[in-house]
């Protein structure tokens, strides 16, 4: 099958996941393998859709809610237990049933669920209930429920690869204790893609500019854990090597949680693996096609799920953008290299990232040329030293986390950098036009030096891509006056150069630092606590981390630090913006109104 062609079967498959469109499994399976045996490409194509849509709606079909009620029982975590809202604790779980819930952690259930792994065996009781409304995008992970935990009563290390995958990860955590506490969630993310624990400004600025794919294990990844047991292998004869090798590699998948990113490199890999074994060529193109096809047969879910959509869009531009484009940037190849693999891969992105999450940092590209190869050097570094360092103490952890010390600083550095860089994001406009201005630009290096309009259209080819990039800075640079929804529970008023930010015991406080970063807004001159809430103050010193804040105002019974506690009602004049903050039984109500700017 030539690269083209499974190119083409990948796409057949996606579509009738995606679709949820097909035949029985049992039928799709049978003109797969018909096809395979025809050795005709395009009935084979036909059969994967047919055969990929049947599975995905079989497995639709299959996730009925569970029922509400008492639940007592074990069960095996399947994720290590994560924050969520409310200082709760969450993780997907798998009954005995087979059936596959979001367990949720709270008060004193969820200092024992702290210390578990993915992996364990978890006896508890609690009580089951559907998914909430909103929440389709459990269904992309098989979740069909909830599982509302009340007491934890006994608990064991699961089989003996869960158990050895979580000694690994244990020996890693141990030894980041050397660094300092808001570097070791960075560590972890670069090593493992476990970001558990990192400041929401931290998370800002990675995703501000666009350096976020850095904490999410990739085929990078996979490589150096590969090149790290080279001496090993190469000692090995032919099969032997072949075996080792995929266990390797599934060993690492198992480590890193078999996260979507981690499934798609992890086939890549035992791919490339099999075909060198065969004395088989295969091309990066063909690999990639075929492990997509493969993974979404196994799993027709992953073709909703972000990570694996961002994952595949950037390895299909590394492999069909990135010798293009540099072979035609300038200059040591070294850089050319890495220029053209920054810029492939996030233009095999920018549609994605456009439609989930609305733009692309144009701080991207430098971002990345700066942070991504002493993240390689983390990733290299970091689990040889890291493991040693887990066994040998406190002490050589010490030493031996000097460099990662040093290196992770110049990321975090750069990533803040990137994201207060006033660049702006592409949106969706920005792309049809930037698309535009590159396509003119290609068409008339084609027709020649000597075609007439061929200057004409590349000036004009030109001015569209400089337009395009320019457009997000000037936006910023001029915002409109008024109120912008920052979420539930945050708004933002700007008006004749004031701003003020509202906020409330509901407000996210990561969805707060995308909304200000989009917006343009560094400085707040003034913040208002409108109810006082357990999660306030640790938002608010996110904020002065994150940006400048001139004053905060809060009720009287706040336990927000350094802030202006209200018994009496205040105006205050905020460039062109009147704010009264009035007190009213501990809370602060706001009303605030645009005016010439003072």
């Amino acid at each position: 099958m030539s690269a083209r062609m499974a190119v083409v079967v990948a796409l057949a498959a996606a579509a009738g996941a995606w679709l949820e469109r097909g035949v029985s499994p049992w039928i799709g399976g049978a003109l797969v393998l018909a096809a395979l045996a025809t050795r005709w490409p395009l009935a084979l194509a036909v059969a994967v859709f047919l055969f990929a849509g049947g599975l995905a709606a079989r497995a639709e079909a299959g996730l009925e809610p569970v029922p509400s009620g008492a639940y007592s029982g074990t069960v095996t975590l399947l994720s290590d237990p994560e924050p969520a809202p409310g200082d709760a604790l969450r993780a997907d779980i798998r009954l005995d049933s087979g059936v596959h819930l979001e367990a949720i952690a709270r008060a004193m259930s969820a200092g024992s669920f702290r210390a578990r792994a993915a992996g364990e065996r978890v006896t508890v009781s609690g009580r089951t209930r559907r998914p909430p409304p909103g929440s389709g995008w459990l269904r992309t992970r098989h979740v069909a429920g909830q599982l509302e935990i009340d007491q934890i009563t006994a608990w064991s290390g699961g089989g003996w690869p869960a158990r050895a995958a979580n000694a690994v990860r244990a020996m890693l955590q141990r030894g980041a204790t050397a660094l300092p506490e808001r570097q070791r969630p960075l560590f972890l993310g670069f090593v493992l893609g476990d970001t558990r624990g990192q400041p929401a400004d931290v998370t800002d600025d990675f995703r501000g500019s666009g350096l976020t794919h850095l904490l999410a294990v990739s085929g990078e990844n996979v490589a150096f854990v590969l090149a790290l047991a080279g001496p090993v292998l190469r000692r090995l004869s032919l099969r032997p090597r072949f075996v080792a090798t995929i266990t390797v590699i599934a060993f690492f998948a198992l480590v890193t949680r078999f996260e979507p990113s981690v499934l798609r490199a992890s086939v890549m890999a035992a791919l490339a693996v099999t075909a060198t074994t065969l004395g088989r060529e295969a091309s990066r193109l063909r690999l990639l096609a075929l492990a997509v096809a493969l993974l979404i047969v196994i799993d027709p879910f992953l073709v909703r799920a972000v990570g694996f959509q961002l994952s595949v869009a950037a390895c299909a531009g590394i492999v069909l953008l990135a010798p293009r484009l540099a072979r035609g940037i300038p200059g040591p190849r070294m850089v050319s290299d890495a220029l053209a693999v920054t810029i492939a891969a996030q233009a095999g992105v920018a549609p994605v990232l456009v439609v989930v999450f609305g733009g692309v940092p144009l701080a991207s590209i430098p971002a990345n040329m700066l942070a991504a190869p002493v993240a390689a050097a983390v990733m290299v570094w970091g689990v040889g030293a890291g493991i040693v360092a887990g066994l040998l103490g406190p002490r050589a952890a010490t030493f031996l986390h000097w460099p990662t010390n040093v290196m992770i600083t110049w990321i975090a550095d750069v990533a803040h950098w990137g994201a207060t860089m006033p660049l702006g994001e592409l949106g969706a406009r920005h792309l049809a036009v930037l698309a535009l201005g590159v396509a003119i630009v290609v068409v008339s290096g084609r027709l020649g030096p000597g075609a007439f309009v061929a200057p004409t259209a590349r000036a004009g080819g030109c001015a569209l891509i400089a337009l395009a990039l320019v457009m997000p800075a000037l936006m910023l640079h001029s915002p409109p006056d008024g109120p912008l929804d920052l979420g539930a529970g945050a708004v933002l008023w700007r008006g004749g150069g004031g701003s003020l930010l509202e906020l409330d015991g509901r407000a996210r406080i990561d969805d707060v630092l995308e909304g200000l970063r989009r917006a343009g807004v560094r400085r707040l001159d003034v913040v208002v606590v409108r109810t006082s809430s357990s999660s306030i103050p640790s938002s608010i010193d996110t904020l002065r981390r994150w940006a400048t804040i001139g004053h905060v105002l809060a009720p009287s019974d706040s336990t927000v630090a350094g802030a202006t506690l209200l018994s009496d009602a205040v105006e205050l004049r905020i460039g062109g913006l009147h704010v009264t903050a009035t007190p009213d039984h501990g809370r602060l109500i706001v009303e605030v109104a645009r005016g010439p700017p003072v």
